[in-house]
């Protein structure tokens, strides 16, 4: 709650959501939802990408302070204000650059990776599996099912090492559907991805 209060002050535009019960439904309580899912339960080391706000990695490492989160965000103002929110939890860090410059540095090495309204799965996918060790998970929050978009992540994830392991449907409040979209890391994602900064969302692999 004090997340929430705290952000309400900030003056950038970090969320279109302007009272205190809306907030908690659709920022902590769909940030939560994750939880549903044995991956994110599981966890040692989890990066939030495109991170914004900080959900669901914020959220997510306050209730897990076992649990070692990197919030992932290439916009620098947005960085500025995960790192002035998260400096009272140990057990986050931020990260201000894109996931393709990371996976240069911290390549397949985080037990599972979130996003949450990123872009479409096949983009998302490409993003998060350079990040992720073998046996770890990518874990995608979805509101509605897009039959073209899950059979386009699926040709992406053989081509990025994933394996799609099924989708969860949550209600994390009274009208909504989430849909938690888990892929396990089955092998080591080729060396070619992922590829140069922005390419993925132009071209997308599927």
């Amino acid at each position: 709650m004090a997340l929430l209060d705290r952000m309400a002050l900030e003056p950038q535009n970090l969320t279109a959501i302007d009272d205190l019960p809306t907030g908690v439904e659709r920022h902590l309580a769909d940030s939560l939802a994750g939880l549903v899912v044995a991956a994110v339960r599981s966890a040692t080391t989890l990066v939030d990408i495109g991170s914004g706000g900080g959900f669901p990695g914020l959220p997510l490492a306050i209730v897990r302070p076992d649990l070692t989160v990197t919030l992932l965000d290439s916009e620098g103002r947005k960085a500025d204000w995960l790192a002035r929110a998260s400096a009272p939890f140990p057990n986050v860090r931020v990260v201000s650059a894109r996931s393709e410059e990371l996976a240069v540095t911290e390549r397949e090495g985080f037990s599972c990776a979130t996003a949450r309204a990123l872009g479409p799965l096949p983009v998302v996918l490409e993003l998060a599996a350079p990040l992720v060790a073998v046996g770890g998970s990518v874990i995608v929050w979805r509101a509605g099912r897009d039959a073209a978009d899950e059979s386009a992540a699926a040709e992406a994830a053989r081509l990025l090492g994933l394996e799609p392991e099924g989708v969860v449907g949550v209600t994390p409040f009274a009208g909504a559907q989430r849909h938690l979209h888990s892929f396990r890391k089955v092998d080591a994602t080729p060396a070619r991805f992922p590829r140069r900064p922005g390419r993925a969302a132009k071209r997308p692999l599927a």
